[in-house]
């Protein structure tokens, strides 16, 4: 599971990053949490657009869209064939920037250690996400525009703190998650894998992270 995710990047940093005709206007965020409305990057006619949309996928039949906040992560392994999912597998794929996650490890006097994970390089990689769209039976309300992350099996050294890990996706399989026109489910599913442990780094933060509410450099202080 991945419940807890950063994005400090520079809109620059961004732009150059996923290849945006635009340089984003976007806050630091040291704690992003389900619920809340963050960047999601999606293909258009005119190229790729971030977007801000709810974290936690509201499947376009759903009655209520409360259904979203049990829906933050979709598993690699199955994501192709649930309900909630598979729609938006072959038609809404997209990337949701970031520049670390965390995990919670679980210790011995039974209280959980948070951890922090980022790129070596300390650079935005890609998470690959769906988004879906939900339309209220009120008319008057606004359609409501939701994702989730794809988890899958832990690499070598995040499963030292817990047993998933957000796909990751490369600059080549970036392109080949946003084509509309890759309808292949075996050539997609090919991408959700774990990431390389070698370009990765983990290291103990202090349980300021556990509240939401809490965002701010202090979330991903070594302690």
């Amino acid at each position: 599971m991945c419940g807890r995710y950063t994005l400090t990047a520079s809109g620059d940093a961004l732009a150059e990053e996923f290849d945006l005709s635009r340089e984003p206007e976007i806050e630091a965020r040291y704690n992003i949490a389900p619920t809340q409305e963050v960047a999601v990057i999606r293909a258009t006619p005119n190229g790729r657009e971030l977007a801000r949309l709810r974290w936690g996928l509201v499947p376009s039949w759903a009655k209520d869209p409360s259904i979203g906040n049990r829906m933050i992560n979709a598993r690699a392994e199955t994501v192709a064939e649930k309900p909630s999912f598979r729609a938006a597998f072959k038609r809404r794929r997209c990337l949701v920037p970031a520049d670390g996650f965390y995990e919670w490890q679980k210790l011995a006097d039974g209280t959980k250690q948070p951890f922090h994970m980022r790129l070596k390089n300390r650079r935005p990689f890609a998470i690959a996400g769906l988004w879906e769209r939900w339309q209220s039976e009120d008319p008057q309300e606004a359609p409501l525009d939701s994702f989730t992350l794809i988890t899958t099996e832990a690499n070598a050294l995040t499963e030292q703190v817990h047993h998933r890990m957000p796909v990751i996706l490369s600059g080549p399989e970036r392109r080949t998650w946003l084509d509309p026109n890759q309808t292949d489910r075996t050539c997609l599913e090919d991408l959700l894998k774990p990431y390389a442990p070698e370009a990765m780094e983990i290291f103990p933060v202090s349980r300021f992270v556990n509240r939401p509410r809490n965002d701010s450099p202090r979330c991903i202080e070594a302690v």
